[in-house]
């Protein structure tokens, strides 16, 4: 499965929104400066995460994004599925093989989405979140990081 900097910028996003002490709302602005990505771009992605229902909008002077659940009720496959990635990144093999060989490709192929789709709906933001830290634990890291 190939990872596009939309998708990968969307778990960025919200990795960030899930250090943020008490889940309080953060500007794009801000997740932008500590992540290190370009804020006009981020904008549009954070708007496809809140119609998803992912993440709530807060306004006022100290608003901005939140997420709209727990991290570990939010999944990697529902952040990427929220910004219109493909999940299913193997070969879609068709069903009409004659031969035994080409059987056996289509249902590896088929099992090895199966396995791929289930994985991403299994790896939660709080997985994240506590690979995050342990890598910044190992490495010695202050508390601020670009995830």
């Amino acid at each position: 499965m190939k990872l596009t900097t939309k998708g990968h910028y969307a778990v960025k996003a919200l990795l960030d929104l899930s250090l943020q002490p008490n889940f309080k709302p953060s500007s794009v602005n801000a997740i932008a400066l500590r992540q290190d990505l370009p804020a006009p771009y981020l904008e549009k992605i954070l708007i496809k995460i809140r119609q998803a229902g992912l993440i709530n909008s807060v306004r006022g002077s100290q608003g901005g994004y939140q997420l709209a659940y727990e991290p570990q009720e939010i999944s990697l496959g529902q952040i990427l599925e929220a910004v219109g990635e493909k999940i299913e990144s193997l070969p879609n093999y068709n069903n009409n093989q004659n031969s035994s060989a080409d059987w056996v490709t289509v249902s590896l192929w088929q099992r090895l989405n199966l396995k791929l789709k289930e994985a991403i709906y299994t790896i939660t933001l709080a997985d994240l979140y506590y690979d995050a830290r342990s890598r910044q634990a190992s490495v010695g890291e202050e508390n601020n990081f670009i995830v």
